[in-house]
């Protein structure tokens, strides 16, 4: 008898559960934040905004302000050297490493048992729960995982507190009954070298009957290569025929759907979005045919939101869940049992529908070009990438793109360096098709394109196969959850890729 079939029924009341949190959204999430608060209350920042005295979200939003990493750096640093009670109760021993701040190389986020258990886990949970609700005939539990995760970074460790990659945090606290259905090994999977580490999972994994995949998309693509040039198969099905999902997250999936085809193609492949980052898990893709995710809100996670246009000004509106509106893009704003409050995560969200409250992720507060007044966001580039690959057969691997500043001339434009996977036959036509699907997509840069007058026509650079992991390579961040900057209002990032691009791997 099937496994899976055995297991099934145990996700049946977590699945009632989550009916029950769309049917509720505001009770549901007003409960959530009383929770956190209470939890909260003895701490020193619970203290320190009179969380004792709160008695609804409007206390909570008149009282307690706006965070960024910066502002809860001072707190958090306070936690790392074994202080108790800081932003959550008790001590906290795990701390994520993230990309820096403008101050800082890298942030360190707090990760508590709480939210290791109350999100973390719990997104990983209810990911197979809609998963197997979806397909009936799933067999998922009849074979292995293939977890990809990145290492410990143990150069930033303190005496009492351990610091690591989300997915190394999470593979290190996981109920070890999970390692007897997961694939590499515990220590393979926490290899800091990744190159090392992708031949080792190939090698590990080979022999195994794979069900599930997950992970970032580009790294593990990395992997599925490594393992047909150990196995020498022409595809991902040929080595387990019995795969059938690919649990993803961390970057956009459109660059790499059509590679992800060409490497299984098989019938039956499924492919599942989650949202998960460093400071929890968000979202979950609960039907095949919407790539819009459903917001998880009985979690420990309490959402507001900050209308886009708002982000940077002195007193930005903030709302809670239940005042936004469907096709604006907002900034996301989390309070957590990790002991972050109403802090700006840096992520931009649009939501699709409110009931239930679905949305997808359009970029991030610091990741688009309005060097010109265009403001193109990472959702109008992947779209209008995806047209550009439709029109002309070309495949993308990786891309990052930033304005060419006025010249004496007066002349601008924007700059994409892309690698292709396969190239397009005719670059200009790519490069044509491309600025024209970001005319459709967005008014403002369509308007800075009209007549050529402000912006002239994009120009496209294609990159030399391995540019962006050398550039990875170059910084210290191949592999593990790091990814390649999309857009930059600025030419920093762009001309080290550049620099790279002239040179042998």
């Amino acid at each position: 008898m099937s496994i899976t079939r055995i297991i099934r029924p145990l996700f049946d009341g977590r699945l009632r559960a989550i009916e029950r949190f769309m049917a509720r959204p505001e009770d549901v999430q007003r409960g959530v934040l009383e929770r956190l608060v209470g939890r909260a209350a003895p701490t020193r920042w619970g203290e320190r905004y009179g969380y004792a005295r709160m008695r609804s979200y409007e206390d909570f939003a008149a009282r307690v302000p706006l965070s960024t990493y910066e502002e809860l750096k001072a707190d958090i640093d306070l936690m790392r050297h074994g202080e108790a009670g800081v932003l959550w109760p008790g001590r906290v021993r795990w701390y994520a490493k993230s990309s820096g701040t403008t101050n800082d190389k890298s942030k360190f986020i707090p990760v508590s048992r709480d939210g290791l258990h109350d999100t973390h886990y719990a997104g990983g949970r209810d990911a197979v729960a809609l998963y197997l609700r979806n397909h009936p005939r799933s067999r998922l539990f009849d074979g292995r995982a293939l977890i990809l995760g990145g290492s410990h970074a143990p150069n930033y460790n303190l005496p009492h507190s351990l610091v690591g990659d989300l997915s190394a945090i999470l593979i290190e606290n996981i109920n070890p009954l999970v390692n007897l259905v997961r694939v590499p090994s515990k220590s393979t999977a926490l290899l800091a070298d990744f190159e090392q580490k992708r031949d080792r999972i190939a090698r590990e994994a080979v022999g195994r009957n794979v069900t599930n995949l997950s992970g970032v998309p580009s790294w593990m693509m990395s992997v599925l290569h490594r393992v047909l040039e150990v196995t020498g198969r022409r595809t991902i099905d040929e080595v387990w025929p019995h795969l059938e999902v690919f649990f993803h997250g961390g970057v956009a999936f459109t660059p790499y759907r059509e590679q992800y085809r060409r490497l299984i193609p098989s019938d039956t492949m499924h492919y599942m979005e989650t949202y998960n980052a460093s400071e929890g898990f968000f979202g979950l893709q609960d039907d095949p045919a919407d790539p819009a995710m459903l917001l998880m809100l009985d979690y420990g996670v309490f959402y507001e939101f900050i209308p886009l246009e708002d982000v940077g000004t002195e007193h930005p509106r903030v709302l809670p869940l239940w005042a936004v509106e469907t096709g604006r893009n907002y900034a996301m704003v989390i309070s957590t049992s990790c002991g972050l409050w109403r802090y700006e995560i840096g992520d931009t969200v649009r939501f699709t529908q409110t009931s239930p409250y679905k949305f997808v992720i359009t970029g991030r507060t610091k990741s688009f070009i309005n060097a010109f007044g265009e403001e193109l966001i990472v959702d109008n580039a992947e779209r209008g990438l995806q047209e550009a690959c439709k029109q002309t057969g070309a495949v993308v691997r990786e891309y990052t793109a930033a304005p060419v500043f006025m010249g004496a001339d007066g002349r601008c434009r924007h700059q994409w360096v892309i690698e292709f996977d396969r190239a397009p036959q005719d670059v200009a036509a790519f490069a044509r098709v491309l600025d024209g699907a970001l005319q459709s997509l967005n008014s403002d840069y369509e308007a800075k394109r009209y007549k050529d007058l402000t912006l002239q026509p994009l120009e496209v650079v294609v990159a030399r196969p391995g540019l962006f992991d050398d550039w990875l390579r170059s910084r210290g961040k191949l592999g593990g959850q790091h990814k390649v900057p999309r857009l930059a209002n600025n030419r920093e990032t762009i001309e080290q890729v550049l620099a790279l691009n002239h040179t042998e791997a």
